[in-house]
């Protein structure tokens, strides 16, 4: 069958034709074709790569400063006020008073010094937030607000910046976010109440969310498949080392007013970035803006010493050609009309939300009714948690090495329910049958079955997180993956903000938050198996490219022969190919149907 001739009429023959499509477009054949001819992974690209690790140490910092500006000392010391005629001569006095510790909710009668300093803290900052404003007992609830602040400016910040980055380049919203950073950020550290904290803190939290989602996507856009998944473990390996200097700074800066300036200012050499950093050129491609892409070319093909009038002869003259077209940029909200697309972003955001609330529900674990137990230490809790999300790091690199993206996700979400339902259910029926299984001591082992779970569960829980936003970034479409990275990280977001929701309440609902995010990983083992494998495979550029992504068999056929069910993008090509001539021809036919009929009454009529 021959679906159309010269003059794009359809025609039907009898002697089967092998349908010819037209010649691939090379410069939408970016990983396959244009990067290769500009050095693919070469000398300039891997400088680029350095630059975007570079700032993840200090997102680091940013992102875990709340831990030291807003952490509610252990003992605090109320100032005695009009009481000079008492006591004229004291300076200080021992008091015994019921401390309440917003981290644990336990009411502890603690003995404590009254000094000018109100509160004492035991994380090396001779001030913080807590202290300066006295956000103790009835004022407690600010430390919450002030928390919500920087996570609900980063949702925000996500989705309002990852749109934009589509529409604007992601070079742009990395400058514009860095600007704004400095501003916000050095601000906040001369704030005179919580108010302006909060609201200051929370237009950081916007900015740095637009840090990350931009270097996150210029990341990944710029290397070759065979690179992606080591190149983003190393920034991921880079933020880990801030989140685990951050003590050491502290201590080396004694004031919160300090570290937060520490924390801001080596921001200023990103400044820098204007000048050295350029556009995303898979960005540009995808959108056509194709007189910036072939100034970028040029310069990236210069630096890694390539000719292209004669190394990539063709694809300059086609880019050439192309010139005269108009740029066309994509929304994330075209995204609802794909068939598949819209659904993979969905699943990965849910796994992403799961697996940072479901974190905070074994990390509350691990002093949950033992406040003598070894993690009531601030700085043991501390690097239980870093240490054990820079094992889930290491862990991850060859789990997706070996098993693919799909199969490590599924694997380590396994994981993760299994640590949540044992840990709910599995410590309720020892400490119910403890008698009759001759168990002595159900408490001692229920509190270490409990700290096994709780670790075993922040292990897998955060690879969960990490993996979902980098698959999320794989699967989305180049033309809206600013969108389609900024729905993922929110959803990251909107886990993380579970922690200090619950302890504002209180930690009142627990178990049953609990419970539900147990539910949650149930659901996702169960959507996992319907999102596509993308090792190895190159990124898709256009929203057409992204609905070709389907699923495939975590298991090879059994039998050589055995046909698959899902067709590959040619595949699925050659069979609407197919489809569309057979539609022509049923429509033919019914033609010559009624031609005939024709016929066959003008003869009645002429007979009659």
């Amino acid at each position: 069958v021959n679906g159309g001739n010269g003059n794009g009429s359809a025609a039907l023959s009898l002697n089967p034709v092998v349908a010819i499509g037209p010649k691939p477009d090379l410069l939408s054949q970016i990983d396959g074709g244009v990067l290769p001819s500009v050095g693919g992974f070469g000398r300039f690209q891997k400088q680029l790569i350095v630059l975007t690790w570079i700032p993840a140490i200090f997102i680091g910092f940013s992102q875990f400063s709340d831990h030291f500006l807003l952490a509610v000392p252990e003992t605090c010391a109320q100032v005695q006020r009009n009481n000079s005629d008492l006591l004229p001569n004291v300076t200080q006095a021992i008091l015994n008073i019921n401390v309440s510790n917003a981290s644990n909710s336990i009411n502890a009668s603690s003995q404590c010094i009254c000094t000018q300093s109100g509160c004492e803290l035991e994380i090396g900052l001779e001030q913080n937030v807590v202290t300066k404003w006295n956000l103790v007992g009835d004022s407690a609830w600010m430390v919450h607000i002030a928390k919500f602040s920087l996570l609900v400016g980063s949702i925000f910040g996500y989705l309002v910046l990852g749109v934009l980055a589509d529409w604007i380049g992601r070079h742009p919203v990395l400058i514009l976010s860095v600007i704004f950073m400095l501003i916000f950020g050095m601000t906040v550290a001369f704030s005179v109440n919580v108010p302006m904290f909060s609201t200051l803190r929370f237009f950081e939290g916007f900015c740095l969310a637009g840090i990350t989602l931009s270097l996150y996507a210029l990341r990944i856009e710029l290397c070759l498949p065979g690179c992606r998944f080591s190149m983003t473990m190393v920034a991921n390996f880079v933020a880990l080392a801030g989140q685990l200097l951050m003590p050491g700074l502290v201590v080396l800066c004694r004031d919160w007013q300090i570290l937060q300036a520490v924390v801001i200012c080596p921001l200023l050499l990103m400044l820098s970035y204007i000048w050295i950093f350029p556009e995303s050129l898979r960005w540009l491609l995808a959108t056509q803006q194709y007189n910036r892409s072939k100034w970028i070319m040029e310069r990236v093909a210069k630096k890694n010493n390539i000719n292209l009038e004669e190394d990539a002869e063709e694809l300059m003259t086609e880019l050439n050609q192309a010139l005269p077209k108009q740029p066309k940029k994509t929304c994330i909200v075209k995204m609802v009309g794909t068939r598949n697309l819209w659904k993979n972003i969905v699943v990965l955001c849910v796994n992403s939300l799961t697996g940072y609330g479901i974190h905070h529900c074994f990390a509350r674990s691990l002093t949950e009714d033992q406040p003598t137990s070894i993690f009531s230490n601030f700085y043991a809790k501390y690097y239980t948690m870093g240490g054990t999300a820079l094992a889930s790091c290491v862990a991850l690199c060859p789990a997706v090495g070996v098993m693919g993206r799909r199969g490590g996700l599924l694997m380590f979400m396994i994981i993760t329910a299994l640590a949540s339902l044992l840990q709910l259910g599995l410590l309720n029926l020892v400490g119910k049958y403890s008698v009759h299984l001759n168990i002595d001591n159900s408490g001692t082992l229920n509190s270490n079955f409990s700290m096994a779970f709780s670790i075993i569960g922040m292990f897998s829980s955060h690879a969960v997180s990490n993996l979902s936003i980098f698959f999320c970034a794989e699967i989305t479409p180049t033309v809206i993956r600013g969108g389609g990275l900024g729905l993922v990280l929110a959803s990251a977001g909107f886990g993380m903000l579970t922690a200090p929701i619950m302890e504002l309440h209180n930690q009142k609902g627990y178990f049953l938050h609990h419970i539900i995010f147990a539910c949650c990983t149930l659901i996702c083992i169960i959507c996992i198996l319907l999102l596509p494998e993308t090792r190895n495979r190159p990124l898709p550029e256009t929203l057409g490219d992204g609905e070709s992504y389907t699923r495939q068999p975590l298991l090879p056929p059994r039998k050589p022969g055995e046909q698959r069910l899902l067709l590959t993008k040619t595949e699925s090509r050659e069979y609407a190919r197919v489809g569309d001539t057979l539609k022509l021809a049923w429509q033919l036919f019914n033609l010559m149907e009624t031609l005939r009929r024709r016929q066959f009454l003008d003869v009645k009529t002429h007979s009659v």
